[in-house]
């Protein structure tokens, strides 16, 4: 499966970003999806995971706060929809495919280009 994140850009803080990931070959059913970041000079993070098996959601931290990820079937598509975005939030954002929602990076992949996503006022 091949994806694709698009959705980024710059937002002032407290502002929102919807992410997507879409598959441009084969189907998301049945595969972990998780939404990674990695901010300049900083190892790649998990941010969220949408299970495979019964769309069960996990999220590091507090980002369950202000951070939401769901599965659209129809469109073939995981979306992470970010809620008042914080400075620290910057970030290039990847997703990835997964067995389990382990938020272990090695366990994900392949990566694409990611989105950038800029909060600064």
């Amino acid at each position: 499966v091949q994806l694709q994140a698009s959705g980024g850009g710059l937002v002032q803080p407290g502002g929102s970003l919807r992410l997507s990931c879409a598959a441009s070959k084969g189907t998301l059913e049945h595969y972990a999806i998780g939404w990674f970041r990695q901010a300049p000079g900083r190892e790649r993070e998990g941010v969220a995971c949408i299970s495979g098996l019964d769309d069960t959601t996990y999220y590091t931290g507090s980002k369950k706060d202000r951070f939401a990820i769901s599965r659209d079937y129809a469109k073939n598509t995981v979306y992470l929809q970010m809620n008042s975005l914080k400075p620290e939030d910057t970030a290039r954002y990847y997703c990835g495919t997964g067995r389990h929602c382990s938020f272990y990076v090695p366990e994900f992949g392949p990566w694409g280009q990611g989105t950038l996503v800029t909060v600064s006022s």
